[in-house]
């Protein structure tokens, strides 16, 4: 077991450390909800742009339980994981018909609003409510996998449970939520992958550190296999506006908006790929006349190769049938910043709306 002292060293640490977050200045338990739900999978630098908006649009709780999916989408559109505003949105509309519009204080209340697990409601009971909840997240396990020099794997429901039980054991009654962001600060800042041991304000007490494997700990599971995959996008051109569609609920990406496309099929070229996908999903014939950019990134655990093409009807023009999504539409360029596309689909739009080639179409833009 780690010494009392601990927590003293560490909070002396994070008092003369922590970074000032616009969230830490009025901690009530909807703007740390928020930040903590943004901060999942991205970088704390990226957070705190999209926070700033997001209070702006939605201050509290009330305003996001009254605003529409499609609002909601576009204020989180770049943070990826859209099913995480899906949830607030919901989890908003519980609080202010279930709780009278007031954040619970429980923690099993809170731990049963849609998209929170045990590391959120530690979160907010903590640092909002000031109650000894852990709040362990992969900052958290890897400290404390250094400091316990855990052989097993931090990601396991045994690993996981030995951190919380720890955290539990140190975790001032007084200082509850500084106790738990100063973990995760300290892994944040000090205790990174390749940690800076010599600036670690608890250094005396990290078992890995007096048995030289630092860098072993923690133990983490085999990789994911990375899946690839290769496909075509097309921008159908119709007098002076632009095809999208919204993906169906139960799709990959619900509720965003993109250009018709779809995964390029064995022995298919991009642009026989797109000309079939176009027939399928909105039943329309079309031309790909001209690459526009291939664009390349990832999701999760996929590696996405994305050939984009402007395209034009190949006969007479008809209206589209939205086979695979939910609705659609011509829409004209300016009309896109008010609809929330995917990462990938984003950046096409941002490439056609900064290449000179496509200035007359996006002059009002």
């Amino acid at each position: 077991m780690i010494e009392a002292e601990f927590s003293r060293h560490l909070l002396e640490w994070y008092d003369a450390n922590r970074r000032e977050l616009p969230w830490r200045k009025t901690p009530e338990p909807y703007a740390v909800w928020v930040s903590e739900i943004m901060a999942q999978q991205t970088q704390i630098d990226r957070v705190v742009g999209y926070y700033d908006r997001w209070m702006k649009r939605f201050p509290d709780v009330n305003s996001l339980a009254c605003a529409h999916e499609e609002d909601v989408l576009k204020h989180w559109e770049g943070l990826g994981y859209y099913s995480r505003a899906r949830n607030m949105l919901k989890a908003a509309i519980v609080i202010v018909q279930g709780h009278g519009g007031e954040f619970p204080t429980d923690y099993a209340d809170i731990r049963g609003l849609p998209g929170i697990g045990e590391y959120t409601a530690g979160a907010i009971t903590s640092i909002a409510f000031g109650q000894p909840e852990p709040a362990v997240d992969a900052n958290v396990l890897r400290v404390f996998a250094r400091l316990l020099n855990m052989e097993e794997s931090v990601r396991g429901a045994k690993g996981r449970s030995r951190v919380e039980k720890q955290v539990r054991t140190l975790i001032p009654t007084d200082r509850a939520g500084d106790f738990n962001q100063a973990i995760m600060e300290l892994g944040a800042l000090v205790c990174i992958k390749n940690p800076d041991c010599e600036q670690c304000p608890v250094l005396v007490y990290c078992k890995s550190y007096g048995a030289g494997t630092v860098l072993q700990r923690p133990v983490l599971p085999a990789p994911k296999k990375i899946m690839r995959i290769n496909m075509a996008t097309g921008v159908l051109v119709h007098e002076g506006r632009l095809l999208i569609q919204k993906r169906k609920a139960d799709d990959v990406w619900p509720g965003l908006w993109e250009f018709p496309g779809g995964g390029i099929e064995d022995g298919e070229t991009p642009e026989q790929a797109i000309i079939r996908e176009y027939m399928e999903e909105v039943e329309l014939a079309i031309d790909p006349v001209e690459k526009i950019i291939t664009i390349v990134y990832n999701y999760t655990r996929y590696h996405v190769t994305m050939h984009c093409f402007l395209c034009r009807f190949a006969e007479e023009p008809s209206e589209p049938v939205f086979n695979e999504a939910a609705e659609g539409g011509f829409m004209l360029p300016a009309e896109l910043e008010s609809y929330a596309f995917p990462a990938g689909q984003r950046r096409l739009v941002e490439f056609m709306k900064n290449d000179r080639s496509f200035d007359a179409l996006f002059s009002d833009v």
